[in-house]
């Protein structure tokens, strides 16, 4: 049985710190005003967070700062100054999904612990063993894991491995959610979420349901599992709650951690009244065990919003968390008062005003030991206070009171020396070389062919079709515009050739878990046999085919998000031979970017969810086999969705198509190498008009009309705060 296990804790407020900490929190994590993934919660500013890393240090707890949003090129160059401080004052890690704020940091603070974001979408072996290999410590998987899929990472990786046991549930893998942000430009990547998850649908011909409403987590009954599962640290998600939430959730998972430590699996029994207690806690959509004994589940669904009870949860203590310490006070006439102050290790002395002979009243030890117990608002109170004093002698009020907050002061600080670092005396040069040249759009950037610049070819882009049915490609095999041929992973393809020179690639799955990593063993052979390349959706099939010794073009896709020169740098070196632009920068972005000889999607209903659950399957039963429904929002606007039986997870699209045909001049000054163009449920004759267009535009420098349809110019011209 383990001893070792972290209860980890959320604070969006000094508050809800003080609480965590009361409650028995081993850990506690934040955000600072900027760059974390909650971006509405009350935060830190950087004075509060220096002394929150302080506090948390001097109660002996660990404190994890957040900066799992996506950098923007700019953004990036503020993250040395924005982390030095913290670094220097001995925070304990990172929260981290951008792969090239990850390498950053690696590079600028090496002695800084990396933990990989949930919202990197780790959902296995693969995927974890690619981050440890880049210097993570510690990896917070996506919440869909079972605890199989948890044991198998810390069996095979040897990682930290960071798991929710409380709190809200997305309906989206973390990461792979676009929805808030190409409904309203608000990002969830950014931690600017609208959760429009939470509003209700209507399926089919259905009445409105939270279909997309998921109950939250709680596990208070599964601890012992998880902690045999491998877990090292038992998350608890509420950075956006109130401090009273904090202490009662915190308070009521320690204190059945420790039950379980102190007895056992079978001394475990969680009580019905704690059990009441925490699910008053915050009662918004009842609560669910999650994922870790089930892949998915329509009693995972909150379908209904239930009526507001707050019921009745613990309340929040109001005294002070203090430490305690021992002290021994000596008083000798004609001397000088000593004080000796220890705490666990750490042994401090000081020395204040002489001691006087009484010439009145002298002072009696009872009298100086209430004195020297006023630790007031302090972070340490005496538990044992020896005083060794001599007869008949004097010493002013004031000059006990000094001696008390000085060898306090002493205390603390030699205390938090231990934690203190020093930034490495080339970390700023290490940041000047990294980012010399590499902002903006430079004409040297982008020459080749001898020095002869972009600008002054006549180059023209690829276009390429990405097919998710069977009869676009055949159409797209067949016309001669098409460059190149992106069959997703759905489609089976046997029997598949290119003709007329074109380049044929397998889309991989966005999701490659365990069972997709072994039917993917089978499949092997057949991927080097019949595909020029692949293109990836996530690390966990770019580790695979390493592993596999792969040796053909690999390309990422644009949920692998490049957002920054970093990031740029990061898949470059990983031997990523193209990468797609991600959705959410707009045209100048993408410029500071550089996305000459990469590869850019101008058209097609974007993904905006990859979920575990499914709603075919919630609401129709599971037929095992790819269907096709629609969800309805409040503005009657129909968002497609398409169940993925062979590797069980469900893709919803935008309700619009992108087109970007009246922006094509702009597009064309970015010298993307590739034009992309997404096909899902088009027509065959939509879909022909739509490569026509595009070719015509794209391929033969012609003007050509908008097609009069909804559609969207997606972020390419507001982008994304």
């Amino acid at each position: 049985m383990r001893n070792d296990v972290e209860i980890l804790a959320p604070a969006g407020s000094w508050e809800s710190l003080e609480a965590a900490v009361n409650a028995g929190a081993d850990a506690v994590y934040l955000g600072g005003k900027r760059f974390g993934a909650r971006a509405y919660a009350g935060n830190f500013g950087e004075e509060e967070l220096l002394a929150a890393i302080d506090y948390a240090h001097i109660h002996g707890k660990r404190l994890y700062l957040t900066v799992n949003t996506l950098f923007k090129e700019k953004e990036l160059k503020e993250l040395y100054g924005y982390l030095a401080p913290c670094y220097r004052e001995g925070l304990d890690g990172v929260i981290v999904q951008d792969i090239g704020a990850m390498d950053f940091i690696r590079e600028a603070f090496p002695k800084l612990p990396i933990h990989i974001s949930t919202q990197a979408t780790v959902t296995g072996v693969y995927g974890a063993a690619f981050f440890q290999e880049k210097g993570a410590v510690r990896i917070v998987p996506a919440r869909e894991l079972s605890l199989t899929e948890v044991r198998g990472i810390k069996k095979n990786t040897g990682l930290e491995i960071e798991c929710f046991i409380h709190g809200a549930l997305c309906y989206c893998y973390s990461g792979q959610c676009l929805f808030s942000s190409l409904l309203g430009a608000r990002s969830g990547n950014r931690g600017q979420c609208a959760q429009p998850c939470r509003l209700p649908y209507v399926v089919g011909d259905k009445r409105k349901q939270d279909i997309l409403s998921l109950k939250d987590l709680c596990t208070i009954d599964m601890l012992p599992e998880l902690s045999e599962a491998g877990i090292d640290s038992f998350k608890i998600e509420g950075r956006m709650k109130q401090p009273d939430y904090v202490y009662t959730v915190v308070n009521i998972y320690r204190k059945y951690m420790d039950l379980y430590l102190e007895h056992g699996k079978k001394g475990f029994a969680v009580s019905d009244k704690d059990k009441a207690i925490l699910t008053a806690s915050y009662q918004r959509r009842g609560y669910t065990g999650g994922y870790y004994r089930q892949h998915n589940g329509k009693d995972m669904v909150s379908f209904y919003r239930p009526a507001e009870n707050p019921g009745e949860g613990a309340s929040l203590p109001r005294h002070k968390m203090q430490e305690k310490i021992n002290g021994k006070l000596i008083l000798s006439e004609g001397e000088r008062v000593k004080l000796y102050i220890e705490s666990d290790n750490v042994k401090v002395f000081c020395e204040g005003a002489s001691v006087q002979r009484a010439q009145k009243q002298p002072l009696d030890a009872g009298r100086i030991e209430k004195q020297m117990r006023k630790t007031g608002n302090t972070e340490f109170v005496f538990e044992r206070l020896s005083i060794l004093a001599g007869k008949d002698i004097f010493l002013p009020m004031q000059a006990l009171n000094e001696l008390r907050r000085d060898g306090i002061q002493k205390l603390e600080k030699e205390i938090l020396k231990g934690y203190r670092r020093e930034v490495p005396q080339d970390a700023k040069e290490t940041v000047r070389r990294f980012f010399k040249g590499d902002a903006g759009r430079t004409e040297e950037a982008f020459s080749k062919d001898g020095g002869q610049s972009v600008s002054e070819q006549e180059v023209l882009p690829e276009l390429s079709v990405l097919v998710t049915e069977r009869t676009h490609l055949e159409l797209a095999m067949g016309d001669g515009r098409i460059d190149t041929v992106y069959i997703d992973s759905n489609i089976s393809f046997d029997k598949v050739q290119a003709s007329g020179g074109k380049r044929i690639f397998l889309a991989m799955p966005y999701i490659f878990r365990e069972n997709t990593a072994s039917r993917w063993d089978r499949l092997y052979p057949e991927i080097v046999r019949s595909f020029d390349g692949v293109l990836i959706r996530n690390f966990e099939s770019f580790r695979w085919l390493k592993e596999r010794g792969y040796q053909k073009e690999i390309r990422s896709d644009d949920n692998l998000y490049v957002f920054n020169q970093w990031s740029k740098k990061a898949v470059k070196a990983l031997g990523i031979t193209r990468f797609f632009a991600p959705a959410e920068l707009n045209g100048r972005e993408l410029g500071e970017l550089g996305i000459a000889g990469e590869g850019m999607v101008v058209y097609g209903n974007h993904p905006v969810m990859i979920s575990a659950n499914c709603i075919q399957k919630n609401t129709k039963g599971c037929l095992k086999e790819e269907k096709r429904l629609y969800i309805t929002d409040r503005y009657q606007k129909k968002f497609a969705v398409k169940n993925y039986c062979n590797d069980c997870y469900n893709v919803i699209y935008n309700c619009q198509p992108l087109m970007l045909l009246s922006q094509a001049e702009e597009i064309k000054e970015l010298h993307p190498a590739e034009l992309r163009m997404d096909l899902t449920f088009e027509s065959l004759k939509e879909a022909e008009r739509m490569i026509r267009l595009y070719g015509e535009c794209f391929k033969e420098n012609h003007l050509v009309p908008v097609p009069d349809m909804d559609y969207t110019k997606g972020h390419f011209k507001r982008g994304v705060k």
